[in-house]
């Protein structure tokens, strides 16, 4: 009887041990293989080292299995309010309010780091990760807080551009990606992210791949891409084998600026140096914790990376609409609201789906604090 019950569960653990390899084989959703001669493209970046992308500065790896079991064990044992207490409600956007001229940048979050701005006469969606799961599998990551977006894709106007911080699946979602093409101009991307893309079957006519701080124009405005102290990949063995960064976007009036992802470092004075004072800066604090302190900025440091880049106001994302780590899911705004009281910067948390126009901005009202 014990021998069969073991030969049946080595039989079901094989079943789904094959299943999973052909998915992670097959599957669309890991995007390109990025192969040794794709990358010879990327030799002349300073970032490249002939194998990989790299960092300004010594970051130190958070992989390894002996950590991952340990992260695993915290987010078993981890008795944080990780998620609201029920859906976030959210502001609904209409596709006229979207379409109706505004004569100044604005700006509406979809949470994390999900944002749509419209600029001069344009509609450039950032990091677009509009579905459920940010994750190649809904069994590898829990949902979205809320039920519905602001706006559903279909609904959304026609996207002039998409900027695409780095490759991974909270930033890139495949499915974000083949549901809105059909309305989508340009994709401006790090270097190596536009090979996803392509095997995603869009034309390489379509994606402009930038190095930091390389600019490129569309219309009026200019994009360009920053530094940031990141990682990339899509799959284990291609870590870091496409690059990583923020975006500056700028107008004839405004400039807002987005770190990516990002630890602390010293690029965020490079772009104070480079751009001068900014209007906003839309800073990474959510998804931190001490076991990968390098790739994910406290909410302090949040606050600090603001006053080096010099921005007149910041705003915290990379929070509201998944748990990826380890601390109250309102956390990063509470805390960087306190920091920024104290240290005199400027902050706004607009509710998800607000229309934030940068003449107007106010006070955070603490609308996460009733979850």
């Amino acid at each position: 009887m014990i021998k069969r019950i073991l030969l049946i569960l080595a039989l079901v653990l094989g079943v789904l041990g094959l299943t999973g390899y052909i998915f992670y084989s097959t599957s669309d959703q890991f995007g390109a293989d990025l192969e040794h001669a794709d990358l010879k493209a990327y030799a002349n970046s300073t970032q490249f080292n002939g194998q990989q992308f790299i960092n300004q500065i010594a970051t130190p790896s958070v992989g390894g299995f002996i950590r991952g079991m340990e992260a695993l064990y915290e987010f078993l044992i981890n008795d944080a309010q990780t998620e609201p207490s029920r859906p976030l409600e959210i502001l609904p956007v209409t596709r006229q309010e979207l379409l109706s001229p505004s004569h100044e940048m604005r700006l509406v979050w979809f949470g994390h780091s999900t944002f749509l701005i419209q600029v001069q006469q344009m509609n450039i969606l950032i990091d677009p990760m509009l579905t459920s799961t940010p994750a190649p599998h809904s069994m590898l990551a829990g949902g979205r807080y809320s039920q519905k977006l602001p706006i559903n894709m279909a609904d959304l106007p026609a996207i002039d551009a998409i900027l695409l911080s780095h490759d991974h699946y909270d930033h890139l979602d495949y499915e974000s990606i083949k549901k809105l093409d059909s309305k989508v101009g340009h994709y401006f991307v790090p270097l190596g992210v536009g090979l996803h893309l392509q095997h995603w079957g869009i034309s390489p006519e379509r994606i402009t791949e930038l190095d930091w701080w390389q600019t490129a124009q569309l219309g009026r405005s200019e994009f360009t891409l920053t530094p940031a102290r990141h990682f990339s990949g899509r799959k284990f063995e291609l870590r870091n084998k496409t690059l990583w960064g923020g975006w500056v976007v700028e107008s004839q009036e405004q400039r807002v600026y987005f770190t990516g992802d990002s630890g602390y470092g010293p690029h965020f004075k490079a772009v104070s140096q480079r751009f001068g004072s900014l209007d906003l800066a839309l800073i990474e604090t959510g998804q931190y914790n001490e076991r990968w302190p390098n790739i994910h900025m406290m909410p302090e440091q949040g606050v600090q990376a603001a006053i080096d880049a010099k921005a007149k106001v910041m705003m915290p994302v990379h929070w509201g609409a998944f748990t990826l780590s380890l601390h109250p899911w309102n956390e990063p705004p509470e805390r960087a609201v306190a920091e920024a009281k104290r240290r005199g910067q400027a902050i706004v948390v607009p509710k998800i789906g607000e229309i934030l126009q940068l003449s107007q901005t106010k006070q955070p009202s603490g609308w996460w604090r009733d979850y």
